[in-house]
């Protein structure tokens, strides 16, 4: 495989961090340029995230000297410098989707993390496993933006990895609705413990724009191409409230569901179709791909997010208490990586799916 010239735009926040930590040693992708805001410009990476630095692993060395890029002026000297960005910043929904196409227009292909794309009708939202058939709009977002190598590609949200997926192989008995309770971990919202002490000890029934990406993100995922766009799907209908808990890295999700009349599997049919899943990345063994991506623990009380949130490297998920509902069919656990499969990890995923299908060459 070709090795890559990799930026990070967003490089100082939280999920910014774990791009940077997630391309120390990777065998394709290698860290050239870090951009940022105005604030970090002219700095060392080292010294634009001191006493911000939110990982437990120290700063890769490699890292540590890059003098960070301003995300907005020296746009056309970063996309000049690399194959393809990762982006995952702070800013209003139009200012991303403005930066996000600037960049495509500069021929440098964007994996986004940021939500403002997720609904534009040719921009693939893909989670590698589940949808890769959604790559085949990038020629028609191409064609609207007028470049030949640039584009933009997005990571779904972090709440629906740890149910969506195991929603997924399901489908065939006709899944009618779903409805989950995600108990997310404060990473998600890039803050810590010392950076939130409010959530010692805490839960807050509320996180502003979940529970519709929820219910909604789904939909895009499982729809199909027409026409040069991504029609989003009519079913399953879910219904989801969204909780912050208490945890540092983590999402879980409490899932009922309910087939319809006639088609509800055995739960011995689920935890079989559980078991057998896999996707295009694992048939072509991408470098940041589980082994076995959905693991089902038969123990009562798993899984747990301090034990198992680490599954393979962050990149499996975790399901668990599969057993009958009084008013639905079936209800489940569900637990994933906020930040590595949910965010980062996800979009590196993605990213060496585009490699490896053609969609990013190297200059």
């Amino acid at each position: 495989m070709n090795q890559y010239k990799v930026g990070i735009i967003g490089g100082t926040g939280m999920v910014g961090q774990r791009f940077i930590t997630l391309m120390e040693n990777h065998p394709w992708f290698q860290l050239t340029a870090i951009a940022a805001s105005g604030r970090s410009a002219g700095k060392p990476y080292e010294e634009a995230v001191q006493g911000r630095w939110a990982m437990t692993t120290p700063i890769p060395e490699e890292a540590k000297k890059l003098a960070v890029l301003d995300a907005d002026a020296d746009a056309e000297k970063l996309a000049g410098m690399v194959d393809f960005c990762f982006c995952a910043v702070d800013m209003k929904k139009e200012e991303i989707r403005a930066l996000e196409e600037r960049y495509a227009k500069l021929e440098c292909p964007i994996i986004s993390n940021n939500s403002a794309n997720r609904w534009t009708e040719d921009v693939p939202m893909v989670v590698p496993e589940m949808n890769p058939e959604h790559l085949a709009v990038i020629p028609a977002q191409r064609k609207r933006l007028g470049t030949k190598r640039g584009f933009i590609a997005v990571k779904s949200n972090c709440s629906i990895q740890s149910y969506v997926p195991a929603l997924h192989p399901l489908m065939k008995y006709g899944l009618e609705r779903a409805l989950v309770c995600t108990y997310q971990a404060i990473s998600g919202a890039g803050k810590t413990f010392e950076r939130w002490p409010e959530m010692v000890d805490n839960c807050i029934p509320y996180i502003g724009g979940e529970e519709e990406k929820s219910e909604q993100e789904p939909l895009k995922v499982w729809g199909h191409l027409e026409n040069g766009k991504i029609i989003k799907a009519e079913s399953p209908v879910i219904t989801a409230q969204c909780f912050r808990v208490a945890c540092l890295d983590g999402h879980m999700a409490a899932v009922f569901m309910k087939f319809q009349d006639g088609s509800k599997p055995s739960i011995e049919q689920i935890k079989a179709d559980w078991a057998a899943f896999r996707g295009p990345a694992q048939e072509l063994e991408l470098p940041s791909a589980p082994k076995q991506f959905l693991h089902y623990f038969e123990e009562d009380n798993r899984p747990q997010t301090k034990l198992d949130r680490n599954l393979e490297h962050g990149m499996a998920i975790s399901l668990g208490r599969l057993r009958e509902d009084s008013q639905y069919d079936y209800k489940f656990v569900g637990l994933s990586h906020n930040t590595l499969r949910g965010a980062a990890g996800g979009a590196v995923l993605l990213a060496e799916l585009l490699c490896a299908k053609g969609y990013i060459e190297a200059k």
